[in-house]
């Protein structure tokens, strides 16, 4: 699964990507694409690693794609923006990365720093690519109608919604806001509106305002997540020892990207199983709601194939009682069939036939 972060310039986009991918990103220079392969951390494999103490140890990841910064401020900028807008048609998510640090060094987009007006930028940004698609595509299928075809009817019904896509968009709204039926995103599905996607939106702060809750104009289910991207930089570059230490000086837990990545993870509508013993201990990224059965296939066709039960526990369950064996006393294994659907957290041990 592919995430994209979007932004205006110096909006800390690249430093936010070096600091959850542990890779020193931003070197190849102004205006390229960069990707990165990040591990969703997981305290739930850390505790399996230290009990297992397998060979080997696996998060899940997700692909984090990372734009150059947009510039609304002239107008070939905003056709550059609209441009990179449609490069990111074919990710599974967005994040909006908007600036809420004041440093005089670093110039701001429209020369001043205003979180709120920076994201209500890019959402319009995301509206008129997707209105721009829905015109083009209104455009071609007035034209078929007017020809007999065997898809006429499906080309009609398909105008219809594109029309009242038409309309929500013009209107300021999403295109999620606008379809009613499931049969209706599979008919719009290979456009990939931008405004359909899910969205997280990140705020980059400065260190003392880590905790402010900014009032966005956004659907409740959207996550915000406050990121002092110089300061998960910083931490990337130190020891483990010297980590902790740095934390605790400025009264933190844990990274707050730990928090950006985990909430791209279930945004995305992704949940771990995970497999655990002497060789492994793994998360297995699946959608949620999959089941049993296509959660074998998740490790290997053959598993998948020969699918005899999925012998299951929580892993609530085994650290609440230390072992595999005290979990089976208490009578907490489940013996599980292929139309189980796996939930978060769910240890499993495929029994199948070769």
């Amino acid at each position: 699964m592919k995430c994209a972060l979007i932004g205006f310039v110096q909006s800390g986009k690249s430093t936010i990507l070096s600091a959850i991918s542990g890779k020193n990103l931003g070197a190849a220079g102004v205006g390229i694409v960069e990707e990165a392969v990040v591990p969703v951390p997981d305290e739930r494999i850390e505790w399996l690693n230290g009990h297992y103490k397998p060979k080997k140890k696996t998060l899940a990841t997700i692909d984090v794609v990372d734009l150059p910064g947009f510039s609304l401020t002239e107008e070939h900028g905003r056709a550059a923006a609209r441009k990179l807008m449609n490069q990111v048609r074919t990710v599974d998510m967005l994040v909006i990365v908007v600036r809420a640090f004041e440093n005089p060094s670093v110039a701001a987009y429209k020369n001043s720093v205003d979180a709120m007006r920076d994201l209500s930028d890019l959402k319009t940004e995301l509206l008129l690519a997707d209105l721009e698609l829905v015109t083009t595509r209104i455009e071609r299928l007035e034209a078929q109608a007017k020809k007999p075809t065997k898809t006429q009817s499906q080309d009609r019904a398909e105008l219809a919604l594109q029309l009242r896509l038409q309309e929500a968009l013009e209107a300021e709204k999403p295109i999620s806001t606008a379809i009613e039926l499931e049969a209706e995103k599979e008919m719009i599905k290979s456009l990939n509106f931008l405004t359909q996607k899910p969205l997280v939106v990140v705020v980059n702060v400065n260190d003392k305002d880590l905790d402010k809750q900014f009032k966005f104009d956004l659907p409740a289910e959207v996550p915000v997540v406050n990121v002092c991207a110089a300061i998960e930089k910083e931490l990337t570059e130190l020891d483990a020892a010297s980590r902790k230490e740095f934390m605790a000086d400025l009264g933190i837990t844990e990274p707050a990207s730990n928090k950006f990545v985990t909430s791209c993870y279930s945004a995305l509508g992704l949940i771990s199983f995970l497999t655990a013993g002497e060789d492994e201990v793994r998360a297995w990224p699946i959608k949620k709601g999959t089941s049993a059965l296509d959660a074998a296939g998740k490790i290997h066709s053959d598993i998948k194939r020969g699918f005899i039960r999925a012998e299951t526990i929580s892993f609530d369950d085994l650290k609440a009682h230390g072992d595999e064996k005290a979990v089976k006393a208490a009578g907490r294994m489940r013996l599980e069939g292929k139309a189980y659907i796996v939930q978060d957290g769910d240890i499993i041990n495929f029994r199948f036939n070769v």
